[in-house]
């Protein structure tokens, strides 16, 4: 006879520990966790796995710090998403990426590949949305990939959401124009 196993303890349960100090809890949630924040956040700094393990890296400590204050008004990967989101866009803000800036040419994109885009082909596709400027790659990725709304971007990102909506088109165009589409 096998005893029975016990289920995994909820996110809220591992929080509430972690927030009396047991490291293990937040390991825990770590573990859970960490594939989706370090996703959120290569797609951001435009594909630098070594820039986006240190975001993520620096996401956690930051999410340890503050777990004492969250109120489980959210589950708590949400509130650890949008922490980390925050940790990249503030690393952008100091890198100065300013909307302005972004909307020069295109001349840093990759060359045109040499056969026709298809959709197996990811490492084009990721090549493209890493030549991006900053801030348009930050809206194309919050909004396509992680389904943010434009006034949830324009407010991160303290832009007006026609800006958002412009810097969108912009970095769709510049994508299929890397990729060797026509727009």
């Amino acid at each position: 006879m096998q005893p029975a196993l016990r289920p995994e303890p909820a996110d809220a349960e591992l929080a509430q520990a972690a927030a009396r100090g047991d490291v293990r809890a937040f390991e825990a949630l770590y573990r859970r966790h960490v594939g989706r924040v370090h996703g959120a956040l290569l797609r951001l700094v435009g594909y630098d796995h070594a820039r986006a393990e240190e975001l993520a890296q620096e996401a956690f400590v930051r999410a340890w710090q503050k777990l004492a204050g969250f109120r489980h008004e959210s589950a708590f990967g949400t509130w650890l998403y949008r922490l980390a989101v925050n940790v990249a866009l503030m690393d952008l803000r100091a890198q100065r990426s300013d909307p302005v800036e972004a909307a020069g040419g295109g001349e840093d994109l990759p060359e045109q590949p040499q056969h026709p885009f298809c959709p197996v082909e990811r490492a084009e596709l990721e090549r493209a949305i890493g030549a991006l400027p900053p801030r348009a790659r930050a809206v194309l990725v919050l909004h396509d990939v992680e389904g943010w709304k434009h006034e949830e971007i324009a407010a991160e990102l303290g832009m007006a959401v026609g800006s958002s909506k412009a810097q969108l088109h912009r970095a769709r165009n510049l994508v299929k124009r890397a990729l060797g589409e026509r727009t």
